[in-house]
C-alpha cells in the first residue's frame, strides 16, 4: 500500500466520493437500529448486502482478492478484518467494529464504527470513547501543509496517556476509485514528520486502539487480526478530503 501513488482528486471527484460517503453514514445509522445481542456477524453481513442492493452500491471489499464479504466485523479482541461468519454471535456487552466500503459510480467511501452493544463495561466504554475522540482530534488538524506525522501524533498523544496503545501493523491509506491508494497513514508519529498534505488528497484515517499492548497476530483464517494479549480493541474511521483551508469529512 505504501508504494501506491498519491492521486490528487478534483473538486468533481471529491463531490462524487462524498455522494458515496453519504451512504456509509446512512448504513451506520440504520445498523444502529438493527444491531443487538443474539445476532450473528453473518446477520450484519446480510443486512449490508441488502443495503447495497437497495441503493445500487457495489460492496467495495468484495474487490479485494480472496475476500468475499461486504463487511469486516471485528468483536472485542478482534482488531480488524474480522470475517462476518454466522457462527460469530454478538453477546450483551460486546464491542463490535463494523467496517464497510461502498462504491458509487466507481468512487469509494470507506468508514468504520464500533458499536457498544447492550451493557458494556466502563473499561470498554472508555476505550471506544477515547478511540472516537482520537479520530476527531486528527480530523481537526488535517489541512494543506499539515503532515502525516501530525495526524499520527494527534491520535497517539490522546490515547497513550489514557493507558491505551496504537496498533502499528495496520494503517490508514489514500482512497479514490480504488479502496487502497497512497499515502499510508500511520496512527502514530511525530509532529512535522512525513508527507505534507496537499489539496485534493483523500485519505482514510482509521485508528485501531488497544486496551493493552499494540502487538497483534492473524488467526488461522488468514484475515482476522486479534490483539496478541487478547485485550479489547476499538476502531473508528472516516474518509477525509484535504480542501482549501482545512478538510471535508466525506463519510458523514
Amino acid at each position: 500500500m505504501s508504494d501506491s501513488p498519491v492521486i490528487l482528486k478534483s473538486e468533481y471527484e471529491i463531490m462524487k466520493m462524498a455522494e458515496a460517503g453519504k451512504y456509509n453514514a446512512r448504513f451506520f445509522a440504520e445498523l444502529a437500529d438493527y444491531i443487538r445481542p443474539g445476532l450473528s456477524a453473518g446477520d450484519l453481513e446480510n443486512f449490508a448486502c441488502e443495503f447495497c442492493d437497495r441503493h445500487k452500491l457495489f460492496p467495495t471489499f468484495k474487490s479485494v482478492p480472496r475476500y468475499h464479504w461486504a463487511l469486516c466485523v471485528s468483536i472485542n479482541e478482534e482488531v480488524v478484518h474480522g470475517i462476518p461468519h454466522r457462527h460469530k454471535i454478538i453477546q450483551d456487552g460486546d464491542i463490535v467494529s463494523v467496517d464497510i466500503g461502498v462504491s458509487l459510480d466507481g468512487y469509494v467511501g470507506d468508514s468504520c464504527y464500533t458499536y457498544m452493544v447492550g451493557n458494556v463495561s466502563p473499561a470498554a466504554r472508555k476505550l471506544c470513547t477515547a478511540t472516537k475522540e482520537a479520530l476527531d482530534k486528527a480530523i481537526k488538524i488535517i489541512r494543506p501543509g499539515a503532515t502525516i506525522g501530525d495526524i499520527g501524533h494527534a491520535i497517539q498523544s490522546h490515547v497513550e496517556p489514557l493507558g491505551f496503545s496504537v496498533v502499528r501493523e495496520y494503517v490508514g491509506h489514500g482512497v479514490g476509485t480504488e479502496m487502497h491508494e497512497g499515502p499510508s497513514v500511520p496512527h502514530y508519529g511525530k509532529p512535522g514528520e512525513g508527507l505534507i498534505l496537499q489539496e485534493g488528497m483523500v485519505i482514510a484515517v482509521e485508528p485501531m486502539i488497544n486496551a493493552g499492548g499494540w502487538q497483534t497476530e492473524v488467526l488461522k483464517d488468514g484475515w482476522t487480526v486479534v490483539t496478541k494479549d487478547r485485550k479489547l480493541s476499538a476502531q473508528y474511521e472516516h474518509t477525509i478530503a484535504v480542501v482549501p483551508g482545512g478538510c471535508r469529512v466525506l463519510t458523514l
